[in-house]
């Protein structure tokens, strides 16, 4: 079969980033950062994260190939924040989100357990 190995598609070789930032030349306040070994789960919740941001214009993502198993993220601020600090925003807004869903979720299993 043609298809890549599974392994290949969720570990990060050896030497190579998660994530890399590269700076927009041409629009001020634009970058892109690159996120290797993730698809569309991950890159719509952060698109849906920075569209909660007032300062963020443009917030978008996509996957270049799909035997590459990388997503870009593209982010557009205004001038009173940065792609880097709307990014990392996001991505802390994200972790107490999903931090506080694992609580509420594990506190209504104790629950449930303790009636039965």
């Amino acid at each position: 079969m043609n298809a890549p190995d599974r392994y290949e598609r969720f570990v990060v070789p050896e030497g190579t980033k998660k994530v890399s930032y590269e700076r927009d030349t041409k629009i001020i306040n634009a970058a892109s950062f690159t996120i290797e070994r993730e698809e569309h789960t991950i890159g719509n919740i952060l698109r849906m994260q920075l569209h909660r941001d007032p300062n963020v214009l443009f917030a978008g993502y996509k996957l270049p190939h799909p035997l590459q198993y990388k997503i870009i993220i593209r982010i557009h601020t205004t001038s009173q924040s940065s792609p880097m600090q709307a990014y990392n925003q996001s991505i802390n807004d994200l972790d107490r989100e999903l931090d506080h869903l694992k609580n509420a979720f594990e506190a209504e299993m104790l629950k449930f357990s303790r009636d039965y």
